[in-house]
């Protein structure tokens, strides 16, 4: 083995290994406070506390308060800002790309079985795909649709079916369904950094002037977080992908991997729900028999 292959596999190990350790942490993270966030007490009558609980860990309660106000300077300087999990799998995840991916893109990305192209313009496209998805994806966040949870989600799971149908089309089928992790991890990611942390730095920038912040800087960020909240199912199914050839490679893969989301979907939300104390077993459940439905489908159907 020459020098170059030896340390592309080094790199290879360190950053799948600093990718899942990211990718667990910026999870961790996101399951936590919108849990926190659902289970807060917010019936209370205060001028400067909007929500508060109660947690326990090794052996020691602690007390949570979501402010309506900003906190005493002192603690505004001594802020943890969670950002550096989402950048750094983000990172790690583009980097993993570049180094196993576009650097034999000519053996796992093309498959002339499925479609003729050069290995130049199978990465021009995948790019091509992470960045145009964000900007409708970005631009729908920003427009009325928004407003109506139904209709957004159904647009935004039409997309999902069109962009999985196409990729398979276009490159070989483990490729196709990662590029698929990839724009919605590039989603999550471009979430976090073009809104969340954004409006928090200004949400801080504001009290450290002693000015009012504005509040729908925060209800976006919240917003996004959800989003990446209910996305997170998913992309952890298709992170694993590698292992389950026989999704992979089935005929109807882009209909199994939407449906996957579907069901994903659903069990993130009766999660979300269970946090806020409003317990919907049989969404779970339909969740589960769903599943196993698929996996019966595809026994029938298998190719």
């Amino acid at each position: 083995m020459d020098i170059l292959a030896y340390t592309l596999k080094w790199l290879e190990l360190v950053l799948r290994w600093g990718h899942v350790l990211f990718a667990i942490l910026w999870v961790g993270n996101s399951f936590l406070f919108n849990y926190l966030d659902n289970k807060l007490n917010k019936n209370i009558v205060s001028n400067d506390v909007d929500a508060e609980g109660y947690l326990m860990h090794s052996g020691y309660y602690y007390k949570l308060s979501r402010l309506k106000k900003s906190p005493p300077t002192d603690y505004i300087n001594r802020l943890v800002i969670f950002k550096w999990q989402s950048y750094l799998t983000f990172i790690t995840g583009i980097l993993l790309l570049i180094i196993i991916y576009y650097y034999n893109s000519g053996i796992l990305m093309v498959d002339k079985r499925v479609l003729e192209i050069t290995p130049l313009n199978a990465i021009l496209i995948s790019a091509a795909s992470l960045i145009i998805s964000w900007f409708v994806y970005d631009f729908l966040c920003k427009s009325k649709l928004i407003n109506n949870n139904i209709i957004f989600s159904l647009i935004i799971f039409i997309l999902l079916v069109i962009i999985s149908f196409v990729l398979t089309k276009i490159f070989g089928s483990k490729f196709a369904f990662l590029s698929v992790g990839l724009i919605i991890g590039t989603n999550m990611f471009g979430n976090v950094f073009t809104v969340i942390i954004p409006n928090q730095m200004n949400i801080i920038n504001s009290s450290k002037k002693n000015e009012k912040f504005d509040t729908s800087l925060s209800l976006a960020a919240k917003q996004r977080s959800i989003h990446n909240n209910y996305s997170t199912f998913l992309v952890l199914f298709i992170m694993l992908s590698g292992h389950y050839s026989f999704i992979i490679y089935n005929k109807y893969n882009w209909l199994v991997l939407c449906l996957v989301g579907i069901i994903s979907v659903a069990a993130r939300h009766y999660f979300n729900l269970r946090g806020r104390n409003i317990h919907r077993l049989y969404i779970l459940i339909s969740s589960i028999v769903a599943l196993i439905v698929l996996a019966v489908l595809l026994l029938i159907f298998k190719n």
